[in-house]
């Protein structure tokens, strides 16, 4: 299991923020357990139970558990967090998530916010030297007090929606402060580098996230990235963890899957949607990526809905 140490988060803070996005779960979440709110890249997650393995390349972001426990890993790397303690992935990786302890009594609880490259290039300008610690581009670690406390004054103009465009980018600029301040700061400070690698790459991950059906070529996500074909291949590799190639396979398997469970498409529907011209080569790289050929993983998804109604 892997973990990056942090300053220990005061208990009396964390019930407040409990019960506010308690109270909003309750009354904003959509059937998947996910509560959006008119602040951007700001949700609330609920789960009343364990989950299956849910399969993402994440964006960057910070998630701050408050009941309940999860499990994510990417390559190698294993990581098992609860209430009280924050996720933290700087990159875009591909992560294989599960909540792990939840019940209707005690649900899974978090509040997710996408990291802001912006506010962390113009904080980053005016901290001083960084403060030594995980370069890791996923790591997990108690929550800092001053965290908590800043989520909680930013969820709270929720219920005060006038004041959302007065306050919301200092408190949300705040958040990004204490975090970077942080022993996970020097993760973060990668994200602020308008012509580091990481913010290179993630040129061309945009261009991989709405065009992952077509056929792209390194030499063109090289260009956006502002690199050689050769370099960016290796920079890419090292923030990702993954080829190109492998990325937008990803992707497109990711995508296939939600076609198919969420919107009720067959295999081979799913398999040109996403850009594949080969079914058959559609259903070996999702077995080995999910473990199930996808018919029969449609198959059982079905037969678990007709049950469990």
């Amino acid at each position: 299991m892997a973990k990056c140490s942090g300053v220990p988060y005061h208990q009396n803070m964390v019930d407040p923020l409990l019960e506010a996005v308690r109270r909003c779960v309750d009354s904003h979440a959509d059937p998947t357990g996910v509560a959006h709110t008119p602040i951007p890249g700001l949700t609330m997650v609920h789960s009343g139970a364990p989950s299956d393995l849910a399969y993402a390349i994440s964006r960057p972001l910070v998630c701050l558990v408050l009941q309940g426990r999860k499990q994510v890993s990417t390559g190698n790397r294993t990581f098992m967090f609860g209430a009280g303690e924050s996720l933290l992935i700087t990159a875009d990786v591909p992560i294989v998530s599960q909540i792990t302890s939840a019940s209707l009594a005690t649900p899974y609880l978090s509040l997710v916010l996408d990291l802001d490259p912006s506010v962390i290039t113009e904080l980053t300008l005016q901290m001083t030297k960084d403060r030594e610690g995980s370069g890791l581009s996923v790591c997990t670690e108690p929550t800092d007090a001053e965290v908590t406390d800043a989520a909680l004054r930013l969820i709270r103009l929720l219920d005060r929606p006038a004041s959302l465009p007065v306050l919301q980018a200092q408190l949300v600029r705040e958040l990004h402060y204490w975090l970077l301040a942080g022993r996970h700061g020097t993760a973060i400070r990668r994200l602020g580098w308008p012509e580091g690698h990481t913010r290179r790459v993630a040129r061309a991950v945009t261009i991989l996230r709405t065009e992952f059906m077509r056929p792209l070529s390194v030499e063109r996500l090289a260009q956006a990235a502002g690199m050689g074909a050769s370099s960016f291949y290796h920079h890419f590799r090292a923030v990702t963890s993954l080829s190109p190639l492998q990325f937008q396979k990803q992707l497109r398997l990711i995508e296939a899957k939600r076609l198919m469970l969420s919107e009720g498409a067959t295999p081979s529907a799913a398999a040109l949607a996403v850009g594949y011209e080969s079914v058959s080569q559609f259903t070996r790289e999702y077995r080995r990526m999910f473990g199930l050929p996808p018919a029969r993983e449609t198959k059982a998804a079905r037969r678990s809905t007709v049950t469990a109604a």
